[in-house]
């Protein structure tokens, strides 16, 4: 029971994450570079606040700055993305480009899938391909475009995290290492920039609670689950998200999006499943 409660948690903190962003951006709350700034500023604090205790008192940074180049380019796009994009509709995006993102890193690294690997493979993209063609509700090709880089740019992210010597602490940092290109970004939109308190609450939530406290929660699932298992489970934030958009922000969910996330997310998992042999 633990293991589910702690997984099943941590998939909907990731999903809000997208719902708060939505949400914020949807209604204009709030402009896009400040919500990015706040977000990862709320991060920072619950994130610190979560290192301290667990190294009581004794903080020891230690930076990496390519990924936190990677944390922070996901974390602006993502928010400039969701100006125009649905919530289901970015989630589907972001994470098929995220998985992409792994799979083709690994084909680089010497992996040899089998042919229904590559078949999987093939559907996935299929499905991005076709949500991405023309018609009466595909998504904004800018918005589309900014979500996919993203999805590369966590991609990124998540390998590199994969050589963490300590996965709280080493996120943390990471976090740590945005603020500075966060500030830039929030200097470069000053003429564009407005704050409602409503926006500024959605900001918050995403950082320290779907971001921070989500992250700390799912390492702590983490040990209970198999990497297969961990992989797979992610599909379930997509469909989370679009759910999120139904009861928040009245979206509709259409059946292009309901046959591309059929497509992507089945064919990322038949990836998954399929076992690969390296050299």
């Amino acid at each position: 029971m633990k293991p589910f409660l702690l997984t099943t948690v941590a998939m909907t903190a990731f999903a809000a994450n997208t719902i708060f962003c939505r949400w914020a951006l949807g209604k204009d709350f709030i402009d896009p570079a400040s919500f990015t700034g706040i977000r990862l500023l709320s991060g920072v604090i619950i994130l610190l606040a979560i290192l301290w205790y667990r190294q009581a008192g004794k903080l020891k940074p230690r930076f990496d700055y390519f990924a936190s180049a990677m944390l922070f380019a996901y974390a602006i796009t993502f928010s400039y993305a969701y100006i125009h994009l649905t919530t289901g509709t970015g989630a589907l995006i972001l994470f098929g480009f995220v998985q992409l993102t792994m799979i083709v890193y690994g084909l680089f690294r010497g992996e040899r899938p089998g042919w229904l690997a590559w078949l999987g493979m093939v559907i996935a993209v299929g499905g991005l391909v076709y949500l991405l063609l023309p018609g009466v509700s595909t998504p904004p090709l800018a918005a589309a475009a900014l979500m996919a880089a993203a999805g590369i740019a966590w991609g990124f992210y998540s390998l590199r995290g994969r050589n963490g010597y300590d996965p709280t602490a080493s996120t943390t940092w990471n976090f740590v290492g945005t603020l500075p290109l966060a500030a830039v970004a929030v200097l470069l939109a000053m003429n564009h920039l407005h704050l409602q308190l409503d926006g500024v609450v959605l900001a918050v939530l995403s950082g320290a609670l779907a971001s921070g406290v989500g992250y700390a929660i799912w390492y702590a699932a983490l040990p209970y689950l198999t990497p297969m298992q961990a992989a797979n489970v992610q599909l379930s934030v997509p469909i989370i998200a679009a759910l999120g958009g139904v009861v928040a922000m009245d979206e509709m969910i259409t059946l292009r999006l309901l046959v591309a996330s059929a497509l992507t997310l089945g064919g990322i998992a038949l990836v998954i499943l399929v076992r690969t042999r390296s050299p």
